[in-house]
C-alpha cells in the first residue's frame, strides 16, 4: 500500500544528491516510531522535516489519493463509533464517524464504512462499481451492522475480497448471522470472504485462537490471523511462536490447504 515514484523513499536514509522542499515521514504502527524517529534525525540535513501519522494519534483529515498510500486506496471517513480496548481508531479519530469527500479507488481502507450513513455507504459502493480494478473492501465490515441491502450491494460489486472481523468473544454470533446472509445471496461461492481475526491477547493460548480461526473456516469465510500489537507486549520466546502462528494462519496457501479438511 505504500505510494511508489521517485519522491517516495521506504526506511532509507538520505544519500549525497537526495534534494527536497520538504520531508514527511508517514508511520502506521507505534512499534515503527523509534526508526521513524532515527530517519528523521539524517532526513533532516537534506530539508524540514515532519513525522506524522495514525502511530502518533492523527486525528486524520480529508484523504488525498496516492499521498500517503497507493493509488487505488481509499479512505471515506475517519473515526468509528465502537470503543473497542484493542483499537486506536476512535481514541485517534475519535468515536463520532466523519464522513469525507469520496474520491476513486477500489480498494477500501475505511475503519467502519457499516457505521456510516446510508447515503454515504451507497454513494461510496456507487464509486466502487465505476472503478477499472475489482472491488477490495479491506478495511473490514462490522458483521453486527450487516443487513441484506449491504449484501444486495456486495453482489453488485463481486468484491476481489472483503473481510468482516472477529475480535472479541461477542463478535461470533453476529458473524453467524453474518454468513447465513452471506449464503442467502450466493457471496461464499469464492475464498472472496474474508475474517480478521484477532489473537495473541491477554490470556489468549494458541488452542483458543486456533479453535477461532477454524469456527470462522467452517462459517464459509477465510480465516486471516492478526496478531495483537505485533506480539510486541510478549517476551522475545513467545513472541517467536505467535509470529509463526500468525504467519501460518495468514497465509491464503496454507490456510486454504487446511479449508478442504
Amino acid at each position: 500500500m505504500t505510494p511508489l515514484g521517485r519522491n517516495v523513499r521506504i526506511n532509507k536514509f538520505p544519500i549525497i544528491t537526495d534534494e527536497a522542499d520538504a520531508i514527511f515521514i508517514s508511520v502506521a504502527f507505534s512499534c515503527d516510531i523509534p526508526v521513524a524517529e532515527e530517519l528523521a534525525e539524517h532526513w533532516k540535513f537534506v530539508s524540514p522535516t515532519f513525522v506524522d501519522g495514525p502511530a502518533y494519534k492523527n486525528k486524520g483529515g480529508n484523504f488525498t489519493p496516492g499521498e500517503y498510500v497507493a493509488m487505488g486506496n481509499v479512505i471515506t471517513h475517519r473515526g468509528c463509533p465502537n470503543r473497542c480496548w484493542f483499537c486506536d481508531a476512535w481514541k485517534s479519530e475519535g468515536n463520532i464517524i466523519r464522513e469525507l469527500p469520496i474520491t476513486d479507488g477500489w480498494n477500501l481502507l475505511d475503519n467502519n464504512i457499516l457505521a456510516c450513513s446510508k447515503n454515504h455507504q451507497e454513494n461510496v459502493y456507487k464509486m466502487l462499481l465505476g472503478q477499472s480494478h475489482r472491488t477490495r473492501l479491506s478495511g473490514g465490515l462490522e458483521a453486527k451492522r450487516f443487513t441484506k441491502w449491504n449484501a444486495e450491494w456486495l453482489q453488485k460489486l463481486n468484491p476481489e475480497s472483503a473481510y468482516f472481523a472477529y475480535d472479541e468473544p461477542d463478535d461470533y454470533e453476529p458473524l453467524v448471522e453474518a454468513s447465513k446472509i452471506l449464503n442467502e445471496f450466493n457471496l461464499f461461492k469464492s475464498h472472496s470472504m474474508g475474517c480478521y481475526v484477532l489473537i495473541g491477547y491477554k490470556k489468549d493460548t494458541f488452542l483458543d485462537a486456533e479453535r477461532r480461526l477454524k469456527d470462522v473456516m467452517r462459517l464459509g469465510f477465510m480465516p486471516q490471523a492478526m496478531l495483537l500489537n505485533r506480539g510486541e507486549d510478549r517476551e522475545e520466546f513467545e513472541r517467536k511462536k505467535w509470529k509463526r502462528f500468525q504467519r501460518e494462519w495468514a497465509n491464503k496457501v496454507i490456510v486454504g490447504s487446511k479449508m478442504p479438511k
